[in-house]
């Protein structure tokens, strides 16, 4: 999402404000969330482009999301960090909501996604699913290879490039494309 020396010079204060806040810092929260929210509804808006029908906007996605990051304790490392946390609460979120819109409606109106949204590894099988069907897919991905479903998480829910996952799991871009391919064939073959 940011690149360059401008973009470390920005991790960098992110950071310090993470820092600031998790000492108790309720200003460098403010500071933190704001500096962080357009990244935050551009991956909302990621994650919602594909919904049919669908009634939660991004900027309610982030803010249900951080009403959730509030809550939990969490010993934020760095920007990406807590990036890779809030997309875990929006996905948290999304499943949430399509629960109970699919309790009203009784399964009528899932969201329908791609897989090939997830990551810069092409994804030669392109098929839809809807977002239930996916989580209860990714907890049992989870189960067998949880590097595989971190990655699926980060680049999907989370938005983040190979390059940024790569740093915040600590291994290589080459692992990501690797994994990132096992574990969007996997789930294919699962939702097929």
């Amino acid at each position: 999402m940011f690149s360059g020396n401008a973009g470390g010079r920005l991790n960098t204060q992110i950071t310090q404000l993470l820092h600031r806040w998790q000492d108790g810092d309720l200003q460098a929260r403010e500071s933190l969330f704001e500096a962080l929210y357009a990244d935050l509804v551009q991956v909302a808006r990621s994650r919602l482009l594909n919904q049919v029908g669908g009634t939660l906007q991004p900027a309610a996605l982030v803010n249900e999301s951080m009403m959730r990051l509030l809550g939990s304790d969490v010993d934020y490392k760095d920007r990406a960090h807590f990036i890779a946390v809030a997309a875990l609460k929006m996905r948290a979120v999304l499943v949430d909501h399509l629960r109970a819109r699919s309790a009203d409606k009784r399964g009528g109106n899932l969201v329908h996604l791609t897989l090939s949204h997830a990551g810069e590894v092409a994804d030669d099988e392109g098929g839809g699913h809807d977002v239930m069907a996916l989580h209860q897919a990714l907890n049992r991905l989870a189960e067998l290879e949880p590097r595989a479903a971190s990655m699926i998480e980060l680049t999907y829910f989370g938005g983040m490039s190979r390059d940024e996952i790569a740093v915040v799991l600590g291994v290589s871009a080459p692992t990501v494309d690797r994994d990132l391919r096992f574990a969007r064939a996997w789930l294919n073959r699962q939702l097929a």
